[in-house]
């Protein structure tokens, strides 16, 4: 890719670097300025080339979505006629209708709003629901959704000795058995009755218990925020007589107090993807960025 250049900020500098060099891209920082009164002030290195990749997770996403409408209209200015956007978390893709008249569809506003700016986008694990297709939540003429999925579970496997992989909720079942499925391991998936933010219920399946014995059990999800349903699902699997139980996510969105409800409730190791810079970072998803960045084809010359 050379003549293309990967822009990022200072607290994504070290999954930057792993990215940029072996996808052939000249890498920059963004430098970034807090007024007194909040307002913002980017700088972005000059002069730009005409193929520029933008990293940006949208952790916090209130204020990193003003970041990529400045960055993405300086990028521009300044002379990219290519723009992507790789976004391992994507914020804002829950709310994907109108449950209760007046409600505001994030997805669809946040999705138009990148699909605005950018011309490509690279995320990791969406949470989409009754979305089939990235493109239809964010249209951009190619978005690419890649899953850390198998690399959760080849870092399962290097861990724990024939652990059992387990889903907290019937929506990670795929996602579950495709990490189960790269190391070929045991899995199962949970129920959850969810009542509110923090009021979950997990209940195992009723073959659970003889799968579990004295096993070690590796909860598997996409996002984990406050921990809750991880943590309900750890004191069922410990009940129904798991050896040991650890926690590897996509997504290490952990809230105050995550990380000590999940230990308080039997979770041993917490492990993560590096989607979001966290101290539970275990596994990297710059070689899938890598080889996706290689199939864009704003960045190839197409």
């Amino acid at each position: 890719m050379a003549g293309a250049a990967l822009l990022c900020f200072e607290d994504e500098h070290r999954l930057a670097a792993k990215i940029a060099a072996p996808a052939g891209l000249a890498l920059h920082t963004i430098a970034r300025h807090r007024f007194p009164d909040g307002e913002l002030k980017l700088s972005l290195p000059v002069p730009l080339p005409e193929r520029v990749v933008l990293l940006r997770s949208l952790d916090l996403p209130n204020e990193k979505l003003v970041e990529l409408l400045l960055a993405a209209r300086t990028a521009r200015d300044l002379g990219a006629r290519r723009l992507a956007l790789v976004a391992p978390y994507l914020a804002y893709m829950r709310q994907d209708v109108a449950f209760a008249p007046g409600e505001a569809v994030s997805q669809r506003i946040v999705g138009e709003f990148i699909a605005g700016l950018f011309d490509a986008l690279v995320t990791v694990d969406p949470h989409l629901h009754r979305v089939a297709r990235l493109d239809q939540a964010v249209p951009v003429a190619q978005a690419v959704a890649l899953t850390a999925a198998p690399l959760l579970g080849a870092l399962a496997a290097r861990r724990r000795a024939r652990p059992l992989l387990v889903g907290p909720d019937a929506e990670s079942a795929r996602w579950v058995a495709a990490a189960a499925a790269a190391k070929g391991l045991d899995h199962l998936v949970c129920m959850k009755i969810r009542r509110g933010d923090r009021d979950v219920e997990v209940v195992l399946p009723d073959h659970a218990r003889s799968m579990l014995a004295g096993r070690a059990a590796v909860l598997l999800d996409d996002i984990a925020s406050t921990g809750h349903t991880l943590a309900q699902a750890a004191r069922a699997l410990r009940e129904a007589g798991a050896a040991s139980v650890d926690v590897a996510v996509t997504h290490a969105l952990f809230g105050s107090g995550a990380l000590e409800l999940l230990h308080s409730a039997g979770v041993d190791a917490i492990w993560s993807s590096d989607c979001i810079a966290h101290e539970s970072n275990a596994a990297t998803i710059a070689p899938l960025v890598v080889e996706a960045l290689a199939g864009l084809e704003m960045l190839n010359g197409v």
